[in-house]
């Protein structure tokens, strides 16, 4: 006598036959498509069937003598398909971006992640920064998402105006965990330090950023200045100057920073780029200062701070919970 499971088996292998036959070697797209259909059936099977546990282990069972040499259908695989499926069934609009993203990125989302907002957030930045599994852990465990929402981005009315898709692209907060600095440092120990981790620094600001140089010549008359790091944002289109400090934001800095741009802006932006921004990298800052400094400036610049330690992620969610329950009381 024959499993009553047969049949419901076999239109599990054939939906995997089916993909076989688009592409022969699973293509990453295909692949998230098999899985959403396989967690689709499981799913409607065990709110209709009551499929359990012990069914499911007789359907990897069914597929592992079905499809020798094919891994990815272990029960415990199988039931993280009906769980992506259930995560995501009911956003259409994320469909496009699901098949971006490999799907051992996707199970690391799902189980480190606890709110809607928060996994469609790591799914868009997996997706624009084509993070590898260990860099996509790193930003998580460094509260990115939280930071994001507790950000108060103060940017310069020229800069909104001209060029709103910077405040998509530069942040207000920084974690520089990876440094390792020690407790005391000097601004050239803190420019050093990131030269030395350019990948981890770049994986933190962003992939589009490319390095152009350290203590960046500039020269206007008869003398010499240098900016402490210089990069060239591929989607802003422009040269990206940072000013690092061990202090905390002070209105003065931006002065300098402004000269920086101009001398950028003269004889080193070409043609076809945009005009230069800037960001001053401080040790921490005073949102009442920097309000006020930036409140009639047309600088395009980003004032930001940096952490050299992780915060903890419960900090960082306490923080976001207790900003969201005050929003909701005004």
């Amino acid at each position: 006598m024959g499993n009553p499971f047969d049949h419901d088996f076999l239109a599990v292998y054939r939906l995997i036959e089916e993909s076989k036959k688009r592409v022969s070697n699973y293509s990453n797209a295909v692949l998230i498509d098999l899985y959403w259909n396989i967690g689709r059936y499981i799913s409607d099977k065990a709110t209709k069937e009551e499929w359990g546990k012990g069914v499911v282990n007789q359907l990897a069972d069914f597929l592992r003598e079905r499809t020798p040499g094919i891994a990815g259908f272990s029960s415990q695989n199988l039931w993280r398909m009906k769980q992506f499926y259930e995560t995501y069934q009911e956003d259409e609009k994320l469909s496009a971006v699901l098949r971006e993203i490999a799907w051992s990125k996707h199970l690391h989302i799902m189980s480190k992640t606890k709110t809607v907002e928060e996994r469609t957030f790591y799914l868009a930045l997996a997706a624009k920064e084509k993070y590898s599994v260990r860099e996509l852990e790193r930003q998580i465990n460094s509260g990115l998402f939280e930071r994001a929402m507790l950000s108060d981005k103060k940017l310069s009315t020229v800069l909104r105006e001209l060029r709103p898709e910077v405040e998509g692209t530069l942040r207000d907060s920084y974690v520089l965990e990876f440094l390792d600095l020690p407790e005391r440092y000097e601004e050239k120990d803190l420019r050093k330090a990131i030269v030395s981790n350019l990948r981890s620094f770049i994986l933190e600001i962003g992939r589009d950023f490319t390095f152009v140089g350290e203590e960046y010549r500039v020269q206007v008359g008869n003398h010499d200045y240098f900016l402490d790091l210089l990069f060239f944002h591929r989607g802003l289109r422009c040269l990206v100057a940072f000013e690092l400090k061990i202090d905390e934001f002070k209105p003065e800095y931006l002065g300098k920073m402004n000269f920086y741009l101009e001398a950028l802006d003269r004889d080193v932006k070409k043609e076809h780029e945009n005009p230069s921004v800037g960001v001053l990298l401080c040790a921490n800052k005073d949102r009442d200062v920097v309000e006020y400094a930036m409140s009639r400036t047309l600088s395009p610049t980003m004032i930001a701070e940096y952490r050299t330690k992780l915060i903890g992620k419960q900090v960082l969610e306490r923080k976001l919970h207790e900003l969201l329950l005050l929003s909701e009381k005004k």
